[in-house]
């Protein structure tokens, strides 16, 4: 009974202990780090406007008006809830993610003014795993750059050096491909109009629309 009773409290110690380290200690200590050397990012990269949080760089959001670039679709929810992050699950051959597909392309073609035999962007009309992806990809936005830059009376060459300015690379240089994070652009724009920009060429976009090799 001694034995049974010295061997309750060996064990007992040794929950509290790894309590007092993992539940305790641990996560201090990784909330401290992460505030003193990235607390941005530690506090999910939000984004602000006059005082006002309006976003996060991680989390992309639905935009619809023609002045604005448009996310790819999203199954989290009613469209980007964090809350319900997730994919449709509908499989290759389920024929209501093929009709999806098929009325979204024609959809993107008439709001972009495209003619029928233009291959849309696959990150246009199929939504991410997660429901939640911020990026759209640089053909996606070359497509749509023209009605942005008609919508808001703007160069065409003007709105495509903001979408230049808002790409984000490959993850650790090499893995994915560089994707425009729609919710910084549709900002810099928004801030772009508010300031009157002048319609100077700069980095003008190209005579083609974007291409990958």
């Amino acid at each position: 009974m001694i034995k049974i009773f010295a061997e309750f409290k060996t064990a007992l110690a040794a929950v509290l202990v790894l309590a007092a380290i993992l539940c305790g200690l641990y996560p201090l200590t990784t909330w401290l780090l992460a505030q003193g050397l990235f607390p941005a990012r530690a506090n999910g990269s939000l984004i602000e406007r006059g005082g006002t949080t309006v976003g996060s760089r991680l989390i992309g959001q639905n935009f619809a008006a023609p002045k604005y670039f448009h996310p790819r679709p999203s199954a989290a929810g009613r469209g980007y809830d964090a809350l319900r992050s997730g994919g449709s699950n509908l499989g290759p051959l389920s024929r209501k993610l093929i009709d999806d597909v098929r009325a979204r392309i024609t959809a993107y073609r008439l709001e972009n003014g495209l003619a029928d035999d233009v291959l849309v962007p696959a990150d246009a009309v199929t939504a991410s795993a997660s429901g939640l992806d911020p990026h759209i990809s640089l053909r996606n936005a070359a497509w749509q750059t023209p009605r942005v830059a008609q919508a808001r009376g703007l160069k065409e060459s003007t709105v495509w050096r903001q979408v230049q300015a808002c790409v984000d690379g490959r993850d650790l240089g090499f893995l994915g491909e560089p994707g425009v994070n729609i919710l910084l652009l549709n900002l810099a724009l928004d801030d772009l109009e508010r300031a009157g920009s002048p319609q100077s060429p700069g980095a003008g976009r190209p005579s083609q629309p974007y291409r990958e090799d």
